[in-house]
Parts: C-alpha cells; structure tokens; sequence
C-alpha cells in the first residue's frame, strides 16, 4: 500500500484525531491511529473504546487499498517535524513496515496489524436521526459543558443531558453545586429522547465544530450516537444513568434582582479569588441599593480583601456567600456585557441570566450558596 499526502493536511487529521486516544490503554492496540485507504481517500481513526473518531482527507497516487495501524506518538511526532511539504507512505503489507519518505530524507518504523484494531459500535435499527446547525450544537455544549462533574461516584453528572422534544431541545449540565440549562427552539426536532452525551465526547464535538458553519447529522439510539461533522465521525457510548428533573432545581420565586456589568464584576472576583481560602473559595457578597460589597479572606494565613462593585439592585439588603472560583465559571461562559442575578435568601440558590435573552433560546444558570461564618 503507497499513497501520497499533504504533510500540513495530515498532520492537522493526526492532531484532531489524537484528542480521542488515551495516555494509557487498557488495550495496547489503542495506542495507535488506524490508517485506511479507499480509493483516493485516506481515514484516520482512534478511539478509547468509549469514543471512536475518524477523521478523512484526500491523497494522490494511491496504488491499492488497504490499512495499517500506527503507533499514534511516534507518528505524530514525526509529522509535526516535517512542516508543510509533499510526503509519501508506503507500508509493506507483509511485515507491516512504514516508510515515510520526504524531499531530503525518509523514516521507517513498524505498524500493527490493523486486524486487531476494534471495530466501532454500530447503530441499532430502530435509531433515530437528528440533522441540527452546528451553532445550535455549540452553544448547547458550550453553555453547559463548564457545569458538568468529574465526579465517578454520580455518573448521571458526568456528560451533557440532551432533553430532546418535538418543539425544543435543552442541554443541561451539573455538578450539584451550579446547574447550566440551554433551551434552543429555532429548529424543532420532530422527535423525542433523552440521553447524557460523556464530558469527552461533548468536548470532542466542540472542538470537532470549529468553524463548521453546515449542518450536523446525529444518529443515535439508546446506547450511543454517531456525530457527522464535516470531514469527522465521531462515533460514542452514553451514560447510562436517569437524570434528574432539572427543572425542579431552577427556583421560580426570586424577587429580588441584581444587574451587574459581566466584565467588572469578573475581573473583581479574580482578585478576590486570590485572597479567599483555598479549601472554599467562599467570596461574601454583601448586597444593597448602592452595589455590591465583596469580601474575600483566609482565615488560615490572615489574607483579606474587599472590592466595591456597582449595580442596580432592587431588593431587601442581603449578605450571601457563594464559591468565587464557580461564580468566575458562570460569568466566564455568559457573553452578554450586562447579567441578571436573581436572589430569594442567602439559603437559597442565585439564577443567572443575561439581561435580554436571544430570540428563541433561553439560558440559564443557577449557583447555590455557601454558609457565612
């Protein structure tokens, strides 16, 4: 098998596909990309046996069909430091020996039987199929995925909720402590389902996205779903887990609302960040009808800080606690120049919105408090 290749367009496949596969496999074969031909088309997969990822491009002068696996570091490597020049592939197909020539050299190594390489899952019949624009996918995901735990103990809270409906379609993300909600109904999917796309792949799609500016084809059934995404496949298992009635954690009663400039009240959390306690991050916010008053300090290294920040506020005066690295999160994933905060009591959970929600979306996010001492 030999075929020729643009080195910058392999490399930028190579690199794409690398975010899939794990530093350390429980099957050895993982460690490398599978390299198919197809005519004048060349595939490159790995996987992680969750994910599966496969990314096409074209090639020249290919003189028969075939594949080989490749150890995924070493190939990487070795692209990256030939730059943007004409290569040329050949693999012996008997002994599995690779030989990447290029204008003033060559390297050889050795690949793996690309036999052994598992296959990815396949679709059931009964599977469903979704076509959205990969900005509706997106802002789901980006607007949700900063939410998510990492925490094994509760799976469910591991991945992105798709909640899918025949008028909407919402993206959830939680960690228990802060909960994202993005509600997009420009396209109606027709259809309904629910399913917890894994951290991973979620960001795996996000950054598949790009500047995809086409459509995406989703097929998916109870088990895993297959992502087109231009020149990519993305090829994943769910969670399975039941996840929880997020809507019942959103609370409807808050009276008292609070309008913040998103930059200002950032770039002051990032100072206090510095001086609050490294065990809990607690920043105490001590609210009236003349702004905001954030009170940071470790009691453990007698560190303090305190910032006045201005807002429009129209409630009863409040003091309430809140984690200032999750409160960085929130309003680093909100765009709008000016957020609503919503407040009830400092024992209960603060909604954040922007001020003028966008023309068929919603997004909202809820943070609970922390006790002040």
């Amino acid at each position: 098998m030999k075929f020729n290749v643009s080195g910058k367009t392999f490399q930028n496949q190579l690199q794409t596909v690398s975010k899939v596969i794990k530093a350390k496999n429980a099957l050895s074969v993982l460690d490398n990309f599978l390299l198919q031909v197809e005519g004048d088309r060349l595939s490159i997969t790995g996987s992680d046996q969750e994910n599966t990822l496969t990314a096409y491009m074209e090639i020249t002068d290919s003189d028969s069909d075939g594949q080989i696996a490749v150890p995924a570091k070493r190939l990487l490597e070795v692209i990256k430091e030939l730059g943007n020049q004409p290569l040329e592939i050949d693999v012996n197909d008997s002994n599995k020996e690779i030989n990447i020539s290029f204008l003033n050299g060559h390297f050889t190594f050795m690949g793996v039987d690309a036999a052994d390489y598992p296959l990815a899952r396949k679709p059931e019949a009964d599977a469903k199929t979704l076509i959205l624009p990969a900005s509706v996918v997106q802002s789901g995901i980006d607007n949700t995925l900063f939410a998510v735990s990492n925490d094994p103990v509760k799976a469910y809270m591991n991945g992105v909720c798709w909640d899918i409906t025949q008028e909407k379609i919402t993206f959830v993300g939680t960690d228990g402590h802060k909960l994202a909600r993005y509600i997009n109904t420009v396209y109606p999917p027709q259809i309904e389902s629910l399913f917890i796309l894994p951290s991973k792949s979620a960001a795996l799609i996000s950054g598949l996205i790009g500047k995809e500016e086409g459509d995406i084809k989703i097929t998916f059934d109870t088990k895993g779903a297959i992502f087109e995404i231009g020149d990519n496949i993305l090829n994943c298992l769910f969670i399975q887990a039941k996840y929880p009635n997020y809507n019942r954690v959103i609370p409807e009663n808050t009276p008292f609302g609070m309008t913040i400039d998103r930059q200002t009240m950032l770039a002051a959390l990032r100072r206090m960040a510095i001086f609050a306690s490294m065990e809990s991050s607690l920043v105490v916010l001590k609210i009236d009808s003349n702004g905001i008053k954030i009170d940071a300090r470790d009691l453990m290294s007698s560190n303090s800080a305190e910032e006045f920040v201005a807002c429009d506020y129209d409630g009863n005066p409040m003091t309430i606690g809140f984690n200032g690295e999750y409160m960085i999160d929130v309003l680093n994933t909100m765009k709008d120049d000016t957020v609503e905060i919503r407040l009830a009591d400092p024992a209960r959970p603060a909604v954040y919105t922007p001020l003028e929600q966008k023309e068929n979306e919603n997004f909202t996010v809820i943070q609970m408090p922390m006790q002040v001492l």
